[in-house]
């Protein structure tokens, strides 16, 4: 059974960086869509970037372009979200997630949540102002 499992997660200052992982178990992420969405206390869930199977296409939200990279090593089986100059309002529980339904997908919607069917428990980002 698969398992993603997010790390890097902790306190930062405004205006610093994190790495956030992805690792997956269970299966391998080479060619599946993946993606990172996060959610504030009292927030819906939100897209913050995607990556196509191949790694050609990736996709994120106005709020964090320019900001955010998002990559995958797929020998690691691992997806990363580089997360830089960070604002207070970054701070959120992050979640990685898989679209396993399709392999190969140049379909998925990368910025609905119920385009994925695979999710992590979440690591916590907090930002100090």
């Amino acid at each position: 059974q698969a398992q993603l499992v997010e790390s890097g997660g902790g306190l930062v200052q405004a205006g610093g960086s994190l790495r956030l992982s992805c690792a997956a178990s269970g299966r391998t992420v080479s060619g599946y869509s993946m993606g990172w969405f996060r959610q504030a206390p009292g927030k819906e869930r939100e897209f913050v970037a995607g990556i196509s199977w191949s790694g050609g296409r990736t996709y994120y939200a106005d709020s964090v372009k320019g900001r955010f990279t998002i990559s995958r090593d797929n020998a690691k089986n691992t997806v990363y979200l580089q997360m830089n100059s960070l604002k207070p309002e970054d701070a959120a529980v992050y979640y990685c997630a898989a679209d396993w339904a399709q392999k190969q997908s140049y379909y998925t919607d990368y910025r609905q949540a119920a385009a994925y069917n695979d999710w992590g428990q979440g690591t916590q980002v907090t930002v100090s102002s």
